[in-house]
This record gives C-alpha cells, structure tokens and sequence, in this order.
C-alpha cells in the first residue's frame, strides 16, 4: 500500500528544505524533524484555526476569455492559508531554521503593514514568543487590532525629519541592530524566508501540467522575496520548463522597473548591443545573461536600486515598498529567462481585483490580485502565445470591505 501525500507541505517537501539540511547535518533523525514540524503546525493550528496544507492551483477558462488570452491562465489561491495570506509560508521556514539551530530565545522583529505583520503575531504567538511590529502611520486598523488581539507589540513608525526610506523599515533595522532577531519576509534581512517561500513553486511545478510550452509568472513586487522564491522553487520542482517572471509594480512605485531598465541599459553597452525600448524586445536580445547581470548589479548596487521618493498611494498597499529589497533575485531571473517588469495603472490594479474576484470568486484584495494587473497591460498580454501556460498568485484574503488592507 502506497503511504498518502502528505498535505502539509513542508513535511512533503521537507527533503528540499534548507533546514532539513541542517538539522540532519547536526545529526537528526527524518523522524525528528517530521515531529518538530508536526509540534509547531499543531501550535499553530491551535491560534490561527489550521496549519499549513497545500493550497489548490486551479485552471480558470473564464478568466483567460475574459483578458481575452489564449493560453491556459491558472491561479493559485493562498488566501486559505495561516495568516489569510502565502506570508506565513515564508515566515515558518524561518522558524524552522530558529528550531533546528537551537535559536529560541530574543524578542522578534517585523517591519510590515498588513498581511506579512499578522502572519508574524500568528506564528510567534503559537510559540509564546514576544514579537514587535513595526508599521506605517496609515495601517489598516482592521489588521492593527488583529496585530493586538495576538499579543503584538505594535510600534507606529512616523517619519524623523531629514529620514529618507520607509520610517518601518528603519525601526525594524533599528531594532535589529539592538538584538531583536529578524523574523521579516524579505530576504535581505532574513535570507531563510527564502527557504518556506519555495515551497509555492513546489507545489505549482506539480499542480500544472508538463507541457511543451513556457510557464509566464506575473508575480506582485513589494520587497520581491515572494517572486524569488516562487520562481526558484517552481524552477527546481520542473527543471526542464522555461520560467519567465514578470515581475508587476504600480506606477505610484516602481523601484524594480525602473532598476531593470538600467541595469539592461548597462548589460547592452557592456556586450556592445542596440538596446531596444520595448521591454520584451529588450529581454528578449539579453535573455541568459543573467551572470553578467548580477556582476552589474553587485558592483553599482546603488547605481540601480534606489528608494522611490515620493511614494504614491494606492489600493495595492502592500507593494508600496519604497525600495524592493530582494530586487537582485528578481532581476536576474528576469533577466535570464526573458521576462520584463511591468508597470499597471491603479486604474489597472482596480480592474484586476474586480475581474479576479469575479471569475475565480476568490475573496482577495487588490494587493494581492496586482499580478493580474500585470495581464491588463496590452503591451505584455499581446506576447503571450497560445502554448504557454500563465501562472497567477492570488496571495492575501480581503480584510475590509472598504479601503483594501495590504496583501
């Protein structure tokens, strides 16, 4: 008889984990680190109602004929997940890290204006360990009470006179630098949220079929960690399919695009090319030169990543990040893949959310419908072949029934 699959997915997935690495490296049994996930997915259940289970990818036929697209559109639903969002995947392996390297003790420190803060309190809470917040001045009360009703230590952070860069963001780094230990979602503060974050790909790599085609991934950019961990797990999962992200900011900020632009400006003038304008020509005369690109990118970091000053408003919250902070691990996929940056209209994020919630009756607010968003662009949608398989993340539950919280 053939054992079942294990619906959580960091026991079905475990072997893949950077953790379960290190702790059979130190000598732990496969049992071991089976129980020790099992423990914390009770503890976790025990707060936020349920732990972790593999979340569905569905086909939506609806959708594509409404965006009038040919291919094949799927969209992965994370709203059912801990937390109401994909946030908490990225945060439990961050703390299977905490566990199997005996790091239990310091209060942890979160920057966060929505669904990344609530899936932090979630998941400390379920350990009892003290947890801060940090959050922007205009944060959803919905989510502030919620931070609350779990035993968060909730911090407004307001701008100091001459402060540049997001005032939440600062604290958290404050706090950090004062030993609070970094329990964030981007992986330039917290390079282990990369490790739970992968199992989205994962499951997507065995959620769609295995076609001859390319899979298109529109993923919503706030720091970048959920597109470079989906990226990454969904290439490792289908090694033999081309992944071509696109990665989707607003025009109230769009560090990422602008980053992108420039660094292929330099990556033609290196390799002596005539750099197109449009974005899919222009990716697709660079499309594999993803190790020239990180050379670029490490050596004039600040040349291409820079905070986005002022920063607009929009629905979308939760992709406001002033600077996208993983922004290196979502340009040089894109890059050698042949994808491109898109940048909607808020116009665009409001329709997307409207045509989203419509044909998939998903419950999901516009931050995390913003992918979508990326489809509603002409210029983008009109390169999509009839072939590829278009992958959506649908990643944070709607909160208010006003204006939308953070996804």
């Amino acid at each position: 008889m053939t054992d079942p699959v294990p619906a959580n997915p960091f026991i079905r997935y475990r072997t893949r984990l950077d953790s379960y690495a290190i702790a059979r490296a130190r000598g732990w049994s496969d049992d071991e680190f089976v129980a020790l996930v099992g423990r914390l997915d009770d503890a976790i259940a025990g707060v936020a109602g349920h732990g972790f289970v593999s979340t569905p990818t569905r086909t939506v036929p609806r959708l594509a004929d409404a965006l009038g697209v040919e291919a094949t559109v799927h969209v992965k639903d994370e709203t059912g997940n801990v937390g109401g969002s994909h946030k908490a995947r990225h945060l439990f392996g961050v703390m299977l890290h905490l566990a199997v390297t005996d790091d239990q003790q310091g209060e942890l420190a979160i920057a966060s204006c929505g669904n990344a803060a609530v899936a932090a309190a979630t998941l400390a809470r379920a350990v009892r360990r003290p947890l801060r917040v940090f959050i922007p001045v205009w944060a959803d009360p919905v989510v502030v009470e919620l931070l609350k009703s779990l035993d968060a230590r909730v911090e407004v952070a307001e701008r100091r006179a001459g402060e540049h860069g997001d005032p939440a963001y600062l604290r958290f780094v404050e706090a950090v630098g004062s030993g609070a230990v970094p329990f964030s979602v981007q992986g330039s503060s917290t390079p282990t949220t990369i490790d739970g974050g992968r199992t989205i790909g994962w499951e997507l790599a065995d959620q769609i079929a295995d076609t001859p085609g390319r899979v298109r991934l529109f993923v919503q950019i706030g720091g970048g960690a959920l597109a470079s961990a989906a990226w990454k797990g969904l290439r490792e999962g289908r090694p033999s399919t081309p992944v071509v992200l696109h990665a989707v900011q607003v025009e109230a900020c769009a560090p990422l695009p602008r980053a992108w632009r420039l660094v292929t400006d330099d990556l033609a003038s290196d390799l002596s090319l005539d750099i197109p304008d449009r974005p899919a020509a222009r990716a697709g005369l660079l499309e594999g030169r993803a190790t020239e690109a990180h050379r670029l990118m490490s050596e004039h970091v600040d040349r291409y990543m820079r905070p986005w000053d002022p920063v607009g408003s929009s629905a979308a919250t939760g992709i406001l990040d002033d600077v996208t902070y993983d922004w290196r691990t979502v340009a040089g996929p894109m890059i050698e893949g042949g994808g491109w940056p898109v940048v909607v209209t808020e116009s665009q994020i409001l329709e997307a959310n409207r045509l989203g919630r419509e044909h998939t009756g998903i419950d999901v607010d516009p931050t995390g419908t913003a992918g979508l968003a990326g489809l509603l662009e002409r210029s983008t949608r009109d390169t999509i072949e009839r072939d590829d398989q278009v992958v959506l993340l649908f990643t944070g539950i709607r909160r208010s029934q006003g204006p939308p919280d953070a996804g």
